[in-house]
């Protein structure tokens, strides 16, 4: 694949990388081999997905280097305290069977913890050699320009929900103001009835390109100069999402996609979620 990687504060990140939420077991096991074996060199995992032991197997069963797969994973919000981080971190390098993590996450921010004493733990973990390079997750601005003042280490990515459902201009602006690339999940918008991909627009896109929705779709993400983590236990459909190359969106098309925008676009909702922008 010629797929370029992202560079963000001197970190070269596989630009399209393999969803694992929610597998588990075998299933999980197999389709991360089989992503590998595709041609993906990123896969993104988390401690709350619970399936960190299975992507590691699955890694070391696909038989690549090391050092040619990137491994993101997160730390879930009730552990990015002082202390809770670092032994979060640490479990999950004894989980996915590793020496270090490419890239550790906050996972979601926690009001109840201060940002300060999260940020602080995060670069500790770096500093301790857990994790090469680290980030955050569903930082809305406030939080990222927050966050990445109180950093001693570069930031390198805000891995945020993000697909033409949703409009996230404000935070993708704000992180390149700072220097920080944005990681796509959910960028397919999820497989629901009435969902992106059924969009006639995105299907009279796919026809005209001779590709899928979902191609078209993500190629709407790479071409923003972002990165993408999609999911899927078919392998078939594995194949399809990094098989990106040999097509092109124009600016009226690009446009047109981010045009579908709604104010109900949102698929993943908590109730602990910052104040979105």
């Amino acid at each position: 694949m010629s797929i370029p990687d992202v560079m963000s504060n001197g970190a070269a990140i596989p630009a399209v990388g393999f969803g694992t939420w929610p597998l588990k077991g075998e299933e999980c096991e197999m389709a991360v081999r089989t992503a590998l074996d595709a041609g993906y060199r990123h896969i993104d995992t988390a401690a709350m997905y619970g399936n960190e032991a299975e992507v590691g197997r699955g890694i070391k069963a696909s038989g690549k280097p090391r050092d040619t797969v990137w491994i993101t994973t997160k730390v879930w919000q009730e552990n990015i305290g002082a202390g809770r981080l670092q032994a979060s971190a640490e479990a999950s390098l004894k989980a996915l069977g590793v020496s270090q993590i490419d890239l550790l996450l906050i996972h979601w921010p926690n009001a109840s913890i201060p940002l300060s004493e999260s940020i602080a733990a995060l670069c500790d973990a770096k500093k301790r050699g857990y994790a090469k390079n680290i980030g955050v997750s569903n930082f809305p601005t406030k939080l990222l320009r927050e966050a990445a003042k109180l950093t001693t280490e570069p930031l390198v990515t805000n891995q945020i929900e993000y697909h033409p459902h949703l409009d996230q201009r404000v935070v993708l602006d704000c992180a390149r103001e700072l220097g920080i690339s944005v990681t796509s999940y959910c960028p397919l918008g999820r497989g629901m009835v009435g969902g992106v991909l059924g969009e006639p627009i995105v299907q009279a896109i796919a026809t005209a390109k001779g590709k899928t929705a979902a191609q078209v779709v993500l190629k709407w993400h790479l071409q923003q100069g972002l990165i993408v983590v999609p999911k899927s236990a078919t392998p078939a459909r594995i194949r399809e999402n990094i098989d990106l190359d040999g097509f092109s969106l124009s600016a009226g098309e690009m446009a047109q996609l981010s045009g579908l925008s709604r104010p109900d676009g949102r698929v993943v909702k908590m109730a602990s979620a910052p104040q979105w922008d």
